[in-house]
């Protein structure tokens, strides 16, 4: 499933074709996704203008000029593309239509924003703009991991009362937002932490230097534009280039990129998650 730093790329890629842009018209090609799409989405998403495109934690928001906002979440396999020319900016024609095309938003501009979802774990709704901090899919997030509210007090506080090891602890999206499998993987490596360590036995001074690495990692990763393992693509059908960059992720039984440290990458499961890490340099 993408992480923040997938996310985060595909709303960038969006920003030229979408943000400010009016939809011309919105196909929708079947009732549901994950859950049935809202009624009526094609016509509410159809002669408005896309005021803003953000992101909360692993959901693209658009705030549109009709008051309402559009929640698109990506899913095990969904895919955000983007075709057409309009302003020199893309360089791939309309394809085909695709069976797994289900959303295809027709652009003012020319271009076409296509979601496509093979596995149709992906979801769509619509809310309210001034009441979107209390969508169900949203209204329990915790911070942003690159957002100011997300510092060192905060998650020595969170952490405290955690009993649970601390990988399942930054994986809890109550606690911080966005975080998945794979950069909590790296940023535990990159800060020297066991993901085994029960959260509330960590020293303050480690969760302190554990919140910079965060940062560093996802930052890292969008950079990089994500990371693409299995059917992730940036929005201009592009893949993303992290995992080339992995020190413990998929790398089991390969050495341990610490200098100086002789241990082999491990692998163990976590709450039916596989974790990496090494056994010599992680404590």
């Amino acid at each position: 499933m993408p992480e923040l730093p997938e996310v985060e790329t595909v709303r960038i890629g969006l920003l030229p074709a979408m943000e400010g842009q009016v939809i011309a018209r919105t196909e929708v090609n079947r009732p549901d996704l994950r859950w049935p799409f809202p009624e009526n989405m094609g016509e509410r998403l159809s002669k408005v203008r896309v005021q803003a495109l953000r992101r909360r934690s692993k959901y693209i928001l658009a705030d549109l000029s009709s008051g309402e906002t559009l929640i698109v979440h990506l899913g095990m396999s969904g895919r955000i593309l983007i075709s057409g020319n309009p302003l020199g900016q893309f360089h791939h024609d309309h394809p085909a239509p695709d069976r797994h095309d289900h959303v295809v938003f027709n652009m003012e501009n020319g271009s076409r924003i296509t979601f496509n979802d093979p596995r149709r774990f992906g979801a769509m709704d619509l809310a309210p703009t001034d009441q979107i901090n209390a969508h169900k899919m949203l209204k329990t997030l915790g911070p942003e991991p690159l957002g100011n509210s997300f510092d060192e007090r905060y998650l020595a506080d969170a952490l405290k009362t955690r009993k649970t090891p601390i990988k399942s602890a930054l994986l809890d999206q109550k606690l911080v937002a966005g975080l998945g499998n794979i950069y909590v993987c790296e940023a535990l490596w990159r800060a020297g932490i066991r993901p085994t360590r029960r959260a509330d036995r960590i020293s303050k001074g480690r969760v302190a230097g554990l919140v910079p690495h965060i940062r560093e990692v996802l930052r890292d990763a969008i950079a990089a534009g994500g990371s693409s393992l299995r059917d992730y693509r940036q929005a201009d059908g592009e893949l993303g280039y992290f995992q080339h960059t992995f020190a413990v992720y998929d790398r089991e039984g390969a050495a341990c990129q610490t200098p100086e440290c002789t241990g082999k990458i491990r692998r163990i499961v976590q709450s039916g998650r596989s974790s990496f890490f090494c056994a010599l340099c992680q404590r």
